[in-house]
């Protein structure tokens, strides 16, 4: 059977995930979109086949309709309202909560039994409602959390020190927002800590850049898309290639009854298990206040 994958929503965010998607080696085998507007996807079904010649993988790309669903082995939500300018990403919880339950119900009725990937925001509470409105087993749902700042994390220490940002090794975590911070005190370049390398002041920098990166992006060009397209088939990969790999996904909080951003091991089965970090007390406090607005938010969309 191929793997296939299901994109909900086929805007900035879904067709950069296409895109991307054919640029890199996959095992995504058939690649379906859905959307409202379906001769506009028709239209983008076209000219990505049109790639296929060049692309490194060979994948069947078609529109279709929610009965796709049912043999497929992820669902890639992308749909929902767009963060504008002077939006936060909490701002779009009343909007994108009613969207998700109507496309949830309509996944699961139609026979959907594997992976839901989140990318709408804001991230951990549209995961948690996935979850919810799915009744699936938490592992099997995820979000791409932090997965993103982490990226912007390591591109930006990288460019500082003139370092591959695969040799940064540092992650951002908690809520996919305002809330979101750097343990610093995991944060190594090669073996060696963060310290050696940068200044304190350094690092208030860089943080406050990660957090801002969204708000600065949208306010030049109107959304964010490529770096989160790029998050979106790292995870893809890692699902459909069995990887154990460790990224920031969203994933489920037992304890507090929550997703959030945290280093998951993800594979085929989605995520196996989450790995908790030894941090400080000041980093203990940060990580409880991304917790509180979390909570705070599926409060209201409860209430």
């Amino acid at each position: 059977m191929k793997n296939k994958v299901v994109i909900i929503g086929c805007g900035n965010v879904g067709m950069s995930y296409a895109y991307a998607l054919l640029n890199q080696k996959t095992n995504v085998g058939e690649l379906i979109l859905i959307d409202l507007d379906k001769e506009r996807i028709e239209g983008e079904v076209m000219d990505l086949n049109h790639c296929l010649a060049f692309g490194p993988s060979k994948i069947d790309i078609r529109v279709g309709d929610y009965s796709d669903c049912s043999d497929a082995k992820m669902v890639v939500i992308a749909a929902g309202a767009n963060q504008a300018p002077g939006e936060t990403r909490m701002d779009l919880i009343n909007k994108n909560s009613k969207i998700f339950k109507e496309i949830v119900k309509s996944v699961v009725d139609n026979g959907f039994d594997g992976i839901f990937l989140v990318a709408t925001n804001p991230l951990d509470v549209m995961t948690y409602l996935t979850w919810k409105y799915s009744g699936f087993n938490p592992n099997r749902v995820l979000g791409t959390g932090t997965s993103l700042d982490t990226s912007r994390l390591r591109y930006l220490v990288g460019n500082k020190l003139n370092i591959n940002p695969k040799n940064v090794h540092a992650y951002v975590v908690g809520e996919h927002g305002d809330s979101e911070f750097v343990p610093w005190s995991n944060a190594n370049v090669g073996i060696q800590n963060i310290d050696n390398f940068l200044e304190e002041q350094d690092l208030i920098d860089i943080e406050k850049e990660v957090k801002n990166a969204a708000y600065e992006i949208i306010n030049r060009k109107g959304a964010t898309c490529y770096g989160i397209g790029m998050c979106l088939v790292r995870i893809t990969n890692a699902i459909l290639g069995d990887e154990n790999t460790i990224l920031t996904v969203s994933s489920y909080d037992k304890e507090n009854n929550i997703f959030m951003g945290i280093p998951s091991v993800v594979n085929c089965d989605g995520v196996k298990q989450r790995i908790y970090i030894e941090l400080t007390d000041e980093e203990i406090n940060k990580l409880q206040h991304s917790v509180d607005i979390i909570k705070d938010a599926i409060k209201k969309i409860d209430n």
